[in-house]
């Protein structure tokens, strides 16, 4: 007996130092795809920036036209796409493990929708602008989030019943904002409209800082917790059997989750299916063996920078970064809805 088990212990250890190199490999390609992209984005758009004078301007240099273009115009595009594309990244995969099921995305079952109609209710009928704009939106998602759970719960949550009561609550919820935008003067028509499709036009850099702030904050949170979170996705009995605290966890998993969305929800505007998209993406490439919040920010990040980039000077007319995203999502959810009905789906 023994001697049978030593050679299945050294393969399933062999295959544990596979994996986890592979996933090494494939964070570090992550990590550079980023890079790389955020690197296209300050050199390449209507006209070429030497990457030499990037470093410069960056660095401090006052270089005409140069100076202008590279920090006015590109660097807060970038690092807003980056920000808010890695909330989102975040957020979505922290609700998919949890509620074992990738159709249980913030921006599928209404969480970013709420934070849009709060956005679109703050400009139209109260007349807001600014900052004032997004903490309605960080409101109205968080309270949004918390009635989808109140109304999910009979004797715990599932995530078939919370991720219909999410879609219905988010069908409202854009009747809701349509008919705001009806009533919208033409002043402030263009402003409301942003918070309808997510796009990062006119980012500021001054944005970047509460968002960094809040990626910080509950991204580090959600980290923590991440050894439970893996846990849970052998479900609640097998969770509870090893340890793990069932309503703590979930109540901060919820909180974070909810909170990095609605925070990048509110600078951005909605940016259908990042939230939706990173996981399922993150977990193709990196493999299901280990946490994938950090892979899932990192994916998050690169389809919103080059969604937006896609979308400026790629395509034959200039779309926002939502449309680019949405154009990917919407087949991927057309066949996990398919797919899910055949069999349980799971990240």
């Amino acid at each position: 007996m023994t001697g049978q088990t030593l050679p299945v212990t050294a393969e399933f250890g062999r295959m544990r130092q596979a994996q986890a190199k592979h996933r090494r490999r494939m964070m570090a390609v992550l990590v550079v795809l980023l890079l790389a992209g955020v690197a296209l984005t300050l050199t390449l758009g209507q006209s070429f920036t030497p990457l030499m004078t990037v470093l410069r301007v960056l660095g401090g240099a006052e270089i005409p036209g140069a100076g202008f273009t590279v920090r006015e115009l590109r660097l807060p595009r970038a690092v807003i796409s980056v920000l808010t594309g890695a909330c989102f990244g975040l957020g979505g995969v922290a609700f998919q493990t949890m509620l074992r099921n990738p159709l249980a995305s913030p921006d599928i079952i209404g969480i970013s929708t709420g934070a849009s109609t709060g956005a679109v209710f703050a400009i139209v009928v109260l007349s807001m602008s600014g900052p004032a704009v997004s903490m309605v939106a960080i409101g109205a998602g968080l309270g949004v989030a918390l009635l989808i759970y109140a109304l999910s719960w009979q004797q715990g949550v599932t995530g078939g019943r919370l991720i219909l009561i999410g879609i219905g609550l988010a069908a409202m919820l854009q009747s809701v904002t349509a008919y705001l935008l009806m009533r919208a003067p033409s002043w402030t028509l263009q402003e409301a409209l942003r918070w309808m499709t997510g796009s990062v036009n006119g980012a500021q850099l001054d944005q970047a800082l509460p968002l960094f702030i809040a990626l910080v904050l509950f991204g580090g949170l959600l980290l923590s917790r991440s050894r439970d979170l893996e846990t849970m996705r052998m479900g609640d009995d097998i969770a509870a059997g090893l340890g793990v605290r069932l309503a703590v966890t979930r109540i901060t998993i919820v909180v974070c989750a909810v909170a990095l969305v609605a925070f990048a929800t509110s600078v951005s505007g909605p940016i259908a299916f990042v939230a939706f998209l990173s996981g399922p993406i993150a977990a193709r490439l990196i493999g299901r063996n280990g946490s994938l919040l950090i892979p899932s920010a990192l994916v998050g990040a690169l389809l919103v920078l080059l969604g937006d980039y896609a979308g400026q000077f790629l395509l034959p007319a200039r779309y926002p970064v939502g449309i680019v995203t949405g154009v990917l999502g919407a087949p991927y959810l057309i066949y996990l809805i398919i797919r899910d009905n055949k069999s349980r789906g799971s990240l």
